[in-house]
């Protein structure tokens, strides 16, 4: 698992839950120490609700281990990315595990629009690599996009598949194009709400509201704005925008100047609400 982030660390977990000796490799000790540290809390949690027993905790644990050099990759049979969304940190961390890992090893990106294919030809074995977009919180959420390139074959993307069930997670087929399935989708629905509260048709708090008790959402748009990360939306928004050059794609100048404020919703503090406090309060735009 390359990335001990909030998605690497839950990659890692479920496939150390599941009985897979992982390697967490960042770029510093402190990094790993700190993505081993958000399982370990994670675990913690889910014996204390009885989700989980101390004995699988241990023996999920025995399973981990972490990494600074990538040549401790060397005897991976899968090697998934989650570093950060940038295409060329990608492409060159992908030519570099080609050069450390065996030639069967598969490689597989968790990006979550990206092209996959771009990240494979930077690698003398195209046909052994995917897509695996897990979603954030990935020990709680059941699915995960398996992506399939021009170039992937058909061994890969089974084992992919396979890879994904038994984690106990539902696998479903994307094409390699930007967003896949789910950002495909949610990407402009996130982004209109972004433009209702720049011509302000509703208030934040309303906006939410209308969402979740309108249409039965878990939480409204502007929260899981806040959840995902404003960032990570701009990021997302501008890999898809630079695709299909369709305006629904193109993030508002008002979630750009958040961006740049750095307002990136709970992971800074402050989003469309402000999280300083025992309880979320709305933060109204002032940027």
């Amino acid at each position: 698992m390359i990335g001990a982030g909030q998605m690497g660390s839950g990659i890692a977990q479920v496939a150390a839950e599941a009985g897979y000796a992982v390697v967490v490799r960042d770029v510093s000790r402190p990094l790993i120490e700190r993505g081993l540290g958000l399982i370990e809390k994670s675990w913690a949690r889910a014996v204390e609700r009885g989700a989980l027993t101390s004995e699988r905790r241990v023996e999920a644990a025995a399973n981990l281990r972490g990494a600074i050099a990538l040549e401790e990759l060397g005897e991976c049979d899968l090697a998934i990315e989650a570093i950060t969304e940038s295409l060329q940190a990608k492409k060159e961390l992908f030519a570099a595990l080609d050069k450390h890992c065996p030639p069967e090893t598969i490689f597989a990106s968790n990006t979550s629009a990206m092209p996959i294919i771009e990240m494979a030809m930077a690698t003398a074995r195209p046909e052994r690599v995917c897509g695996l977009h897990f979603f954030n919180p990935v020990p709680a959420m059941k699915l995960v996009e398996v992506v399939r390139t021009a170039r992937t074959s058909e061994a890969t993307f089974r084992a992919g598949l396979d890879f994904v069930a038994s984690l106990g997670k539902e696998p479903v087929l994307a094409k390699d194009e930007a967003g896949f399935i789910v950002n495909r989708l949610i990407v402009p629905y996130l982004l209109d709400a972004v433009r209702a509260v720049e011509s302000r048709v509703a208030s934040i708090p309303d906006i939410d509201k209308g969402m979740k008790l309108g249409c039965g959402h878990p939480m409204g748009p502007l929260t899981l704005l806040d959840f995902i990360g404003l960032d990570t939306i701009v990021a997302v928004a501008d890999v898809m925008f630079e695709e299909f050059r369709e305006r629904r794609y193109a993030p508002p100048p008002l979630l750009r100047r958040m961006v740049r404020a750095g307002f990136y919703g709970r992971k800074s503090g402050r989003g469309f609400y402000d999280y300083s406090g025992r309880e979320p309060r709305v933060a109204e735009p002032e940027v």
